[in-house]
């Protein structure tokens, strides 16, 4: 069975970016919640400090996005090519 590997990387997108985006409204409403897995992300997304303002949390989330994105064809593509190999 082979993937569709738009369909994957538009669920990575999906998940990982609602999964970051979860985690910054979290700390927002509970501040010390998730602050060093955000501290770990300013390491990954270039620009991002751990803020509690609208255009930090909108850059990690876009990050995020086309983080899952890009993972999540990556994934889909070398799926597909060991279910093609191993036929």
């Amino acid at each position: 069975m082979r993937l569709n590997v738009k369909a994957v990387a538009l669920t990575g997108a999906i998940f990982w970016g609602g999964c970051v985006l979860l985690m910054c409204i979290a700390n927002v409403i509970w501040a010390p919640y998730g602050g060093h897995f955000l501290e770990f992300l300013t390491s990954i997304y270039p620009g991002y400090q751990v803020s509690h303002t609208l255009g930090a949390i909108l850059l990690v989330t876009v990050y995020a996005i086309l983080d899952g994105l890009i993972g999540g064809a990556i994934f889909g593509w070398l799926y597909n090519r060991f279910v093609k190999a191993a036929v």
